[in-house]
């Protein structure tokens, strides 16, 4: 049982935007894990789609944890959680076990899946579960102790027996994962078509349905008027953006860097609605002039939480 004075009763929901880089989502990772997670946490929720950054979050909330699908195709066999009693004769027993249940469920019935988890759980090992929302229906009512779900916001919220639904959760972050790769992709296409010299001299910040470009001290040289039409050019010939490695996408055949080479739409034509801010934008506090891009339609977080109330 956990100690009352562990519980975080108040906790309704906490929203973060989601970020696009890998050494963002890592940083975000920690904070969530220190923030929220407690040592009597048995089971662990994540939900979002493919290429939302589900697995680099798992990664840097539970450092040194074996995924048994990662995104390099390397599939963990016999799934350890199924496998507990041989896992248990070993001289080693694992504290903390995943499981990806949209790729298990290719092989694995969800009742045993799900049988699995609760087993495991009375066991007083930890169980992380990625796309909770798929095997919540066979858990007997039973939901995650910390959910999260990943779209273009990162929802973090601690279940009671009222909810939210993980499929509330689900609802959301699948729907709005588009903006963030939407989003992503105008990004890069804005420091593709930049001047030589500005990408590696610029930040990187969020905003709803948009994105920032920040730049310390001196305002570049750059006709933003100029830079929308390129990218919108780019996006009305639908240049082909693809995955090249883990930290380069290629944007019309051309290498680029990138540090979340995944989180892309296919094309520039999936990309709707995108304009930049006519001016930069100035920040007194940090001394940064900030392109300000925009993509989809406006929106703001009540959203979100209306939806989990």
């Amino acid at each position: 049982m956990m100690p009352t004075s562990l519980l975080q009763n108040s906790h309704l929901c906490s929203i973060y935007f989601a970020p696009r880089g890998r050494d963002r989502i890592y940083s975000l990772g920690m904070q969530i894990a220190q923030q929220y997670l407690t040592p009597f946490d048995k089971l662990i929720g994540i939900i979002g789609e493919a290429g939302s950054g589900k697995s680099v979050l798992i990664k840097a909330m539970f450092p040194g944890l074996e995924l048994t699908n990662d995104d390099n195709g390397v599939n963990v066999r016999p799934l350890p959680l199924l496998d507990q009693d041989a896992v248990q004769r070993g001289f080693y027993s694992p504290h903390t076990y995943h499981v990806d249940i949209r790729f298990e469920m290719g092989f694995t019935q969800p009742f045993e899946l799900a049988d699995a988890i609760l087993q495991t759980v009375r066991k007083g090992k930890r169980v992380v579960v990625e796309h909770f929302d798929l095997i919540y229906p066979f858990l007997m009512g039973t939901n995650a102790q910390l959910l999260i779900g990943i779209g273009e916001e990162v929802i973090v919220t601690r279940p009671n027996i009222f909810g939210p639904d993980p499929r509330e959760i689900a609802s959301i972050v699948h729907k709005s994962v588009n903006y963030r790769k939407m989003a992503h992709s105008a990004e890069d296409l804005c420091e593709f078509y930049m001047p030589e010299g500005l990408m590696e001299a610029c930040h990187h910040g969020d905003v709803r349905h948009g994105f920032l470009l920040e730049f310390d001290h001196q305002k570049p040289d750059l006709d933003l008027a100029e830079l929308e039409k390129t990218v919108n050019d780019a996006i009305a010939r639908n240049v082909i953006i693809d995955f090249v490695d883990e930290g380069h996408i290629s944007i019309d055949g051309k290498l680029h860097a990138c540090t979340g080479p995944r989180t892309h739409v296919h094309t520039a034509g999936e990309i709707e609605n995108f304009h930049l801010e006519p001016e930069f934008a100035y920040n007194n506090l940090t001394d940064q002039y900030l392109i300000v891009g925009h993509v989809g339609q406006s929106g703001n977080s009540n959203e979100i939480l209306a939806g989990l109330l």
